[in-house]
């Protein structure tokens, strides 16, 4: 049994590419815990999906041995956390398992938005913060600036904090005996009943769900009868290990220790993260204190290009959900892309990074409608309605009250782009609450706006417009009344209910007309003339008119009466006609992610 207080669980936090994954390489390579040959480049990040894209996107832990300059060899157990806002979710679990952080900031780029909104996590955990400043071998990097920020703006104390350079390997040793000297040991429990949170699970084919727990309090043992507190289900522990980064089997967890567990559990669904495991027979007084659910911020349509691909769409959902707890579906249909799902996601990377998956990991080929956020209905009969889906709003003469849902967004830039940015905000319905310069070149913007207008193109509109030096945070709010209307795309006259969205009523014109003419340059011309029109309600507010395939049908008449001809055109006239009547308009994947690269 592994004496606690040679324990040290702690997490690495930081904002988006300041370097997390490389200087958790670096220690696991400093620590022995991989070989050379073992090593490569961000090995934490598994999926390929993550090692593209140069992010994080689930939080992986590892258990390294590190002898200390006292002589003694700890055990640590360091967990990896994404640093996009989206994800925000995996750190607030990650940071549960834990009892100190590293707060990674880069000496270029300085403190940025995600590390303030991680960094306030961890304060709310009670963790023990260790300040470390990154990529100090870059031209442009200013450690004594960067110190200054992080005291201003973190609310850290920098004096010690620690310099060094994950991609050359300067200061990793200093790391590694900050973490021994300045984060707290777990506290010995080992003697009370078995008390263990469930962090993470997911699905594995051969063992079933696999659970990953920090334990609290007391000892689990292989063979032990564990029970799930929050459902009262109880289960037999048949593996138990450590991830060190690969699974290594182990035959007991002691209190303070990292590892995972699995046994005759089959579905995820029992292993609810935030749970509290405990023994069967003995079980605990109380269950630990959990986290609170995901916040599901945008929904979006999910549908099978081929309808005969919707049973393998709904099987491969069910195996995502196991992987990625924080995804909600339901059943939806669509008169124009029959049968599908209605997605709750975290936010639009999130959304992206999910159908990226299915597409690859599953071989799907999938249509995703406009992502909508969650907005608040009250009737005139005084009933009120959640609505996540456009489609199911109901008409406007009987909405007495419209709510939608306002963030605090927090902006990091530098000065130059400022008026920029604040025209961007401003356009986008922003009210704004705050400007504090926290350096003589650096800008932080504090403003209240729709999520709605955040969930259009955003984030790509404020990289641009900053050359990539922006970044932001923001949190929910609360509802707020708004002027909004349903817009309706007829195609046709027939309404396509997947390309209905919910807009204010002063954009509602103008997002029509560029709806209408993205629509007519994306979709096929046919035989038949196609009408796209913009409606409010009854209220035609854009119409474009995409003209019909010709084929000369006199070209065999050379010479003759005139009357031939006309009655060989009178003829194509009505089969036109007849095809309008009953043909059906194929409408592109490609149209639905145009709406989201609209500019207002």
């Amino acid at each position: 049994m592994q004496d606690p207080k040679y324990i040290r669980n702690f997490c690495i936090v930081a904002h988006i590419d300041h370097g997390k994954s490389t200087l958790a390489d670096r220690l696991i390579e400093f620590t022995g815990t991989l070989s050379n040959r073992e090593m490569k480049s961000q090995v934490l990040d598994s999926m390929d999906l993550e090692r593209e894209r140069g992010i994080t996107i689930k939080a992986q832990t590892c258990c390294m041995r590190y002898k200390a300059k006292d002589g003694i060899v700890y055990q640590l157990n360091l967990i990896d956390t994404p640093g996009h806002v989206d994800f925000s979710y995996e750190v607030s679990r990650s940071l549960s398992a834990c009892e100190g952080a590293l707060v990674i900031v880069d000496a270029s780029q300085g403190v940025e938005a995600q590390t303030v909104a991680n960094v306030q996590l961890a304060m709310r955990n009670k963790l023990a913060l260790i300040p470390v400043i990154n990529k100090i071998d870059l031209p442009s990097a200013d450690p004594d600036r960067v110190a200054q920020e992080i005291e201003d703006e973190l609310m850290i104390d920098a004096t010690e904090a620690i310099k060094c350079s994950a991609k050359s390997g300067i200061g990793i040793e200093d790391v590694l005996e900050a973490v021994v000297t300045r984060i707290p040991p777990p506290d010995d429990n080992n003697k009370n009943p078995l008390r263990a949170l469930i962090f993470d699970s997911w699905f594995d084919q051969y063992l079933g769900a696999v659970s990953l727990i920090r334990v609290k309090d007391g000892v689990i043992r292989k063979g032990q009868r564990i029970k799930m507190m929050s459902s009262g289900k109880d289960f037999e522990v048949l593996k138990l290990g450590k991830l060190a980064p690969k699974g290594v089997d182990v035959e007991e967890l002691s209190c303070g220790e990292v590892g995972f567990v699995s046994g005759s559990i089959k579905a995820v669904a029992d292993t609810r993260v935030g749970d509290t495991i405990t023994d069967d027979e003995t079980p605990a007084s109380g269950a630990l204190e959990g986290f609170t659910p995901a916040r599901q911020m945008v929904f979006g349509g999910v549908f099978p290009v081929e309808s005969s691909e919707y049973p393998l769409l709904k099987d491969s959902l069910e195996k995502l959900t196991l992987n990625d707890s924080s995804l909600v579906y339901e059943v939806e249909s669509s008169n124009a892309l029959g049968f599908g799902f209605r997605v709750g996601f975290l936010g639009l990377l999130h959304m992206d990074i999910i159908q990226e998956r299915l597409e690859r990991e599953y071989n799907l080929a999938l249509i995703f409608t406009a992502p909508t956020v969650v907005y608040k209905i009250t009737t005139v009969d005084g009933e009120f309605k959640e609505i996540e889906n456009p489609a199911k709003l109901p008409d406007a003469t009987r909405i007495a009250k419209f709510e939608e849902p306002y963030v605090t967004m927090v902006l990091h830039t530098p000065e130059e782009f400022l008026g920029a940015l604040i025209k961007l905000l401003q356009d986008r319905r922003g009210h704004q609450k705050g400007m504090d310069y926290t350096t003589s070149k650096r800008v932080k913007l504090t403003y209240e706006l729709p999520m709605n207008e955040m969930i259009f193109d955003f984030h790509d509109k404020l990289k641009s417009m900053s050359r990539g030096y922006a970044s932001m945070d923001y949190e929910i709010l609360d509802y707020r009344e708004g002027d909004l209307v349903k817009l309706d795309i007829l195609v046709n006259q027939e309404p396509v209910d997947a390309l209905s969205c919910i807009v204010h009523r002063s954009y509602a014109a103008n997002r029509g007309r560029q709806l209408c003419e993205k629509l007519k340059e994306l979709l096929p011309r046919q035989m038949f003339q196609i009408v796209l029109q913009a409606s409010i309600g009854a209220k035609i507010v854009s119409r474009e008119t995409i003209s019909a395939m010709r084929k000369d049908v006199t070209a065999k008449c050379y010479g003759g009466d005139i009357s031939r001809k006309r009655k060989l055109l009178e003829k194509q006239k009505e089969g036109k006609k007849r095809m309008k009547q009953i043909g059906n308009v194929e409408i592109p994947q490609s149209a639905f992610t145009a709406i989201l690269k609209l500019d207002n």
